[in-house]
């Protein structure tokens, strides 16, 4: 069956980094779209990043800060967070999407995992 296992978060002070995996498995991981959201608590789920087969695409609150990679031998996608602020604290959930096309909608992607939280004090 499908799963997207996220692992990596953890806490970490203001100005640090951290990095999240998704290891994939249940579907052909190089014809999907990976995206990653994050939700905070009495928040909307909001749009990270994604990226397809050549290129990334990110959400404006990250842009600059954060790097969407995948490694489609290994069927697993990364979040490479630098430079974190207080606000990133969330659950970060991976996602796939079937679609051609990079969507920063949640209800066009078809898998998700479970999240895992990321917490950032200042």
């Amino acid at each position: 069956q499908v799963q997207l296992v996220e692992s990596g978060g953890g806490s970490v002070q203001a100005g640090g980094s951290l990095r999240l995996s998704c290891a994939a498995s249940g579907f052909t991981f190089s014809a999907y779209v990976m995206g990653w959201f994050r939700q905070a608590p009495g928040k909307e789920r909001e749009f990270v990043g994604a990226v397809n087969w050549g290129h990334a695409y990110y959400g404006d609150s990250v842009k600059g800060r954060f790097t969407v990679s995948r490694d489609n031998a290994k069927k697993t996608v990364f979040l490479q967070m630098n430079s974190v602020k207080p606000e990133d604290t969330a659950v970060y959930y991976c996602a796939a999407d079937r679609g051609d096309i990079v969507s920063i909608s949640s209800w066009e992607y078809d898998y998700w995992g479970q999240g895992t939280q990321v917490t950032v004090s200042s």
